[in-house]
């Protein structure tokens, strides 16, 4: 028996390899090998669907971030940890995933995916108070901007319009972009830190 949850597994996948706009109810109901109505069974029609699997997707990310949280030692390997299955999320990803749903299902993604951006950043704020707590980042730091800043140079890394892949490496723009930053606000102690986590923010092809 197919089941809801399988249904919008298998159809966030072909999404992530092909792009929205491409997969048509009679490619899903190909690949799970099944009819189009016992898809029209579960959901009212494509939107209903895609927005189970925005919701899903974004709730795996959330769950992964989680539990790198809780089982890394220190703010600065949990950073580098999350950092890393964003570029990786990139590479798989299909890059007209999230613009296909923008143009042509943009009341889908919209509340979904602000919702995930406020959880981001309320990670980040845990990150950063976490790493003050340490002692790996300065007292004076400014939490807010400092975690915002991060969050638009995670997006600045996965800008291809501005960094060609052919031209820049993940590990290169990490290198120029996220660690010289994380730098700025470690203190000494911190430091020490991105030095024996530098592999998790390079390691990343």
């Amino acid at each position: 028996m197919i089941t809801k949850e399988y249904i919008v597994k298998i159809t966030t996948q072909l999404y992530l390899k092909n792009g929205v706009k491409s997969v048509t109810i009679a490619d899903i109901s190909k690949e799970l090998s099944t009819s189009k109505r016992t898809i029209y069974n579960h959901f009212i029609d494509k939107t209903d669907l895609m927005q189970a699997c925005v919701e899903q997707y974004l709730a795996g990310i959330r769950s992964n971030n989680d539990e790198i949280i809780n089982t890394c030692s220190s703010a600065i390997e949990a950073m580098g940890m999350i950092q890393q299955q964003i570029l990786k999320r990139a590479d798989y990803s299909n890059s007209n995933f999230y613009k296909d749903i923008l143009k042509y299902y943009p009341s889908v993604l919209k509340d979904s995916y602000e919702k995930n951006v406020e959880f981001a950043f309320r990670e980040l704020l845990y990150l950063s108070k976490w790493g003050v707590k340490e002692g790996l980042f300065r007292k004076d730091m400014d939490s807010e901007v400092t975690m915002a800043a991060i969050q638009t140079l995670l997006k600045l890394c996965n800008n291809s319009k501005i960094f060609p892949s052919k031209q820049f490496s993940k590990a290169r723009l990490t290198e120029g972009i996220m660690v010289a930053y994380l730098r700025g606000f470690c203190t000494e102690e911190g430091l020490l830190e991105v030095e024996k986590q530098k592999h998790l923010y390079l390691n990343i092809e």
